[in-house]
């Protein structure tokens, strides 16, 4: 009997199958677009600093709408939302294969991460609810098979489309998979009847979507001015922070907030979360840079640059079963902090990139700097997740996925105008190499800002243990308090 009920029946399978559908669509666009972005920039006459806004506006977007899922699915019912977000990505896929200029396209990338950033919450909800508590656990996993292979698999298909047809179709291919993903969904996918649900944060909401991209477009901005004391720079970046500052204040005050700030005052989770944000930076900036270098300077062709870029996804997707099964073990504190230490010292060898680095050697490092990643983000999370009570877990889980996706976001924004800063003055191979090589010394700086709060982190995390050893001891053991002052 045992083992009927914990047998996962065909139904759940097929949901599962139409959830990954949609989602390798949404995580392999995240990478997929990084190896075209010089060919966008030469196509679309734009510069690294504008271009780069076709991954940071889709992170954005994704970002803003992560914290709107689980208020949409209960206001709406989790199927109908899922076939909104499917139809919403394929149809911006299309517009940007049509854009005409990297304005346009940058607009359709924003819309195509509204899409994007529900397709997957949404269809893990569902695939959840039907798996049930006792098959979770096997059910949830294989949504994790896309997210671990679209690191490896995106820049390589991004190569070959771009290479051999045109880079318009790399959003091109999403609307036949797109239209396959909703006709599956419609009829796969149980029909969920929409409840009162809470309230939407309104006010949470709008202060959030504005003041993140104005930040983020004020950093951006030094890349064209070349300065932090320009009018286009100050005004976007204090009118952000301003905007932030006020959602923090207002998130306070109100019993159902966007995001639940009160979260924060554990140590576990804000170090884990701190760190999750550099470590979001560090990744997705990187992915930005080490397409551009090897077209760049080593004139490498899409495909190739595809395939040199895979070893980093390979890395993380190796030791992420491992750095699971050691989370349980030791913690996650002292893996996060091994981690973020490993991607820390594999960056520096590509600050001291030139134009006739080894690829052998680049390939491995960026292995062990996969690894590294793979090594900080899990236990980070999961450390993050086990300071909580089971009711603060839904408040929790977009929280964690908004502090990656803006940290990636910044970072993409910070490095690409810190790489086309150096550039300018690059008249030759050996000083545009540099110039990457300045690029990535940015990057192994943010990655270090994560060592900090990995400390703070493995310290509370320890303290909570041995508070929580000392309430489990048996009457015996415990020292009385007067015996103990």
């Amino acid at each position: 009997m045992s083992n009927d009920s914990n047998r996962i029946d065909s139904q759940v399978w097929r949901i599962s199958l139409v959830v990954i559908l949609g989602a390798i669509m949404s995580i392999l666009d995240t990478t997929i677009v990084n190896v075209a972005l010089a060919t966008l920039g030469r196509d679309l006459h734009a510069g690294i600093s504008q271009i780069q806004w076709v991954v940071t506006g889709y992170m954005l977007s994704l970002a803003a709408v992560i914290p709107v899922t689980g208020w949409a699915a209960e206001r709406f019912g989790a199927k109908q939302v899922y076939l909104v977000s499917l139809a919403l990505f394929t149809g911006a896929s299309a517009l940007c294969g049509l854009a005409g200029s990297s304005t346009e396209l940058i607009a359709f990338r924003v819309l195509q991460g509204v899409g994007g950033g529900m397709i997957l919450p949404v269809g893990q909800l569902m695939m959840a609810q039907a798996a049930g508590p006792e098959r979770m656990g096997r059910v949830m996993s294989i949504v994790a098979v896309p997210a671990m292979l679209a690191p490896i698999l995106g820049p390589t298909i991004g190569g070959l489309i771009v290479d051999n047809i045109s880079w318009r179709w790399i959003f091109y291919v999403n609307v036949p998979i797109g239209a396959i993903a909703v006709i599956a969904a419609l009829r796969t996918l149980p029909r969920v009847q929409p409840g009162r649900g809470m309230t939407l944060d309104v006010r949470g909401l709008a202060l959030m979507s504005i003041g993140l991209p104005l930040l983020t477009y004020g950093l951006a901005e030094v890349g064209s001015t070349g300065t932090f004391t320009s009018v286009k720079v100050v005004l976007p970046l204090l009118a952000g922070l301003a905007l932030i500052a006020l959602f923090a204040v207002h998130a306070l005050r109100i019993p159902h907030p966007l995001l639940d700030l009160r979260l924060y005052r554990r140590p576990t989770f804000s170090s884990a979360s701190v760190a999750m944000f550099c470590l979001g930076a560090a990744l997705f900036g990187g992915m930005v840079l080490l397409p551009l270098y090897w077209q760049g300077v080593r004139h490498e062709s899409v495909v190739d640059t595809g395939l040199l870029t895979a070893p980093q996804g390979l890395g993380m997707a190796l030791v992420m079963p491992l750095a699971g099964k050691l989370t349980d073990k030791l913690g996650g504190g002292p893996l996060a902090l091994f981690g973020v230490l490993l991607t820390t010292l594999a960056t520096i060898p590509f600050g001291l990139i030139t134009d006739h680095t080894s690829i052998v050697w680049l390939s491995c490092v960026m292995l062990v700097r996969g690894a590294g990643i793979g090594f900080a983000f899990m236990p980070a999370m999961t450390a993050a997740f086990a300071s909580l009570e089971s009711f603060e877990l839904p408040d929790a889980t977009p929280q964690l996925n908004v502090l990656q996706r803006v940290g990636g976001s910044i970072g993409v924004a910070v490095l690409a105008v810190v790489l086309q800063r150096a550039l300018e003055g690059a008249h030759t191979q050996a000083a545009a190499a540099s110039a990457y090589g300045t690029a990535f010394w940015w990057s192994a700086g943010l990655t270090a800002l994560a060592i900090i709060p990995c400390i703070v982190l493995l310290r509370a995390e320890r303290a909570a243990r041995a508070k929580m050893a000392a309430e489990d001891a048996p009457p015996s053991e415990k020292v009385p308090e007067v015996a103990a002052a």
